[in-house]
């Protein structure tokens, strides 16, 4: 039997305006067997030009960036209303709030602090080339608990994750995909929300392709805002 051939490697591209951060990025990243760093940018409206044209599989964009900040930069290439939506994992120095929800809003399938360290920066990649997400942990830790603390107090936050009416809703969930919500929500990946109902990963996959359909749901991070805002977090009873 034939050995299937390698799958290609993932194609990044890395915007920053410290050409310091940029070589530390792609020294990391070209050292990984399936990612190569195929653009690099020193500013927003390159990042916006080269990935429209080398259409990469992901865009790692800073926020502060001269000519165009990588909040609008994320908006261009990711946001509502683009046809054919890039995936953008936002690495900053900075983990203010509005930067956080300006970057999910957006349409950012990542958030990710300078600081996490390489081998995170590589699963970020990896994350978002699958279609999945992955934000640092301290910034979920405490988007989590804004969104919880409102919760309980009868609100919602002040400055909304991606919000997604249920008005969209095609049909109704069924309880095996709320049991996949629920632990998206608190941030499973889909080996442990695997492990955890006793099914195989690529029926995880399935679910969430489903879920994903009757949300009109973008990515993972729009379906954990969806069970978020709907009371639909961590494991059913």
């Amino acid at each position: 039997m034939t050995p299937a051939p390698p799958s290609p490697p993932i194609r990044v591209l890395i915007a920053d305006d410290q050409e310091m951060v940029r070589t530390g990025f792609r020294f990391f990243l070209d050292a990984q067997p399936d990612i190569t760093v195929v653009a690099e940018a020193a500013d927003g409206e390159e990042a916006v030009a080269l990935a429209r044209r080398e259409r990469p599989d992901v865009c790692l964009l800073d926020i502060r960036m001269p000519r165009l900040d990588g909040l609008e930069a994320t908006r261009l290439l990711a946001g509502p209303g683009v046809a054919d939506p890039l995936r953008v994992v936002v690495v900053t120095t900075f983990d203010l709030d509005e930067y956080v929800y300006g970057a999910l809003r957006g349409g950012a399938c990542g958030f990710l602090l300078k600081d996490s360290g390489p081998v995170l920066l590589a699963e970020a990649v990896r994350a978002a080339a699958a279609g999945e997400s992955l934000v640092s942990p301290p910034v979920t830790v405490r988007l989590l608990e804004h969104i919880t603390a409102g919760l309980a107090a009868g609100r919602r936050p002040a400055a909304p994750l991606p919000p997604i009416s249920t008005a969209k809703l095609t049909e109704p969930l069924t309880d095996r995909e709320l049991d996949v919500v629920g632990r998206v929500a608190v941030g499973r990946t889909n080996a442990e929300i695997a492990a955890e109902l006793h099914v195989s990963l690529s029926t995880v996959k399935t679910h969430l392709s489903s879920v994903q359909q009757k949300l009109a749901a973008r990515n993972r991070v729009e379906i954990a805002a969806w069970a978020w805002q709907y009371g639909h977090v961590g494991p059913r009873e």
